[in-house]
Parts: C-alpha cells; sequence; structure tokens
C-alpha cells in the first residue's frame, strides 16, 4: 500500500502546508510547472518526488524532469504529463499513448481546474490535482492525496490550501 501526495502548477511557490498535507503520504508526484529548483528540491527532500517538466518549466528543470514520466507503482500503471487534457478532450502531444496502451492512472495539471474523473473508454482514472501555487486564475489552491493498494485505488482526498 502506497499513499501519494499529488501537486501541480506550483509555478515556484512553497508553502510549508505542502509538508504538512503531505507528511501521511509515501510519495509526491508533480505534475509540472514546478517553477523553481528549489520547490523541487524542497519536497524531494521530504518524499521521493516523481515529476515533470510544464510549459512554464525552465532549463534546469527540464534537465531534471521528463516531459512525460510512465512508472508502475503497486500493480498500477501510472502516466504524468504536465498538459494532458481531459477524457474525451485529451491533448494531442498524448491522446496515442492514451489509447495505443491506456495506463490505469493518468495525471496532468495545467489547466489549474481540479478534476477527479474516470475514463470509461479507456478505463483509467485521470486526476488533475489543480494548481496549488499563487499564479493563475485559480481561486483555490489544491492538493490531492490518494492510496493505491496492489490495483485498487482508495481514499481519494481533495486538499484545499487556505491562506
Amino acid at each position: 500500500m502506497k499513499k501519494i501526495g499529488i501537486i501541480s502548477d506550483t509555478h515556484g511557490y512553497w508553502d510549508e502546508k505542502y509538508l504538512h498535507y503531505f507528511e501521511p503520504c509515501d510519495e509526491i508526484w508533480h505534475a509540472g510547472d514546478i517553477g523553481s529548483v528549489e520547490v523541487a528540491e524542497k519536497l524531494a527532500a521530504f518524499r521521493p518526488l516523481r515529476a515533470v517538466c510544464g510549459n512554464c518549466d525552465g532549463g534546469d528543470l527540464r534537465l531534471m524532469y521528463r516531459e512525460l514520466n510512465r512508472f508502475k507503482c503497486e500493480d498500477v500503471d501510472v502516466l504524468i504529463k504536465h498538459i494532458g487534457g481531459y477524457p474525451g478532450r485529451y491533448d494531442p502531444s498524448v491522446r496515442s499513448t492514451l489509447f495505443a496502451r491506456p495506463p490505469q492512472l493518468f495525471i496532468a495539471g495545467h489547466s489549474h481546474i481540479l478534476k477527479v474523473q474516470y475514463d470509461k473508454t479507456l478505463g483509467l482514472l485521470h486526476i488533475n490535482p489543480g494548481a496549488a501555487g499563487m499564479q493563475g486564475w485559480h481561486k483555490e489552491r489544491t492538493l490531492i492525496r490518494l492510496t493505491i493498494e496492489g490495483n485498487k485505488f482508495a481514499d481519494c482526498e481533495v486538499i484545499t490550501l487556505r491562506d
């Protein structure tokens, strides 16, 4: 069993609440637009970090993280990409990958819109954790915690970061 903290679109903003809410987590997954090496390093020093670079991430972060990160967590095939779209409206940059070999969990950021949705067509869970940083048009900053046990998902929690 693994408890996962999912975050996106920090845009270089650091909030100590990240550590508070990710305390029970075994790993942290960042869906891009990290914004600074310092944010990535602080998260990675706290828990193992899996991340992708986003469209706003500079050269240093692009050297540290790829655009696509596919891996296994427990028995779940996971794919993370910053610009990914949503079920029924996947971004062209990832659509063929999703349809050729759908993961069980697809995580994307970019839109700053929190969404947890099951894609019946591809048989996958799609998560966009919203945005945890201050930059952007979103009104609430959000994170997600999720438990993966074997090939099952449980305890999906949306956390709103209050200022």
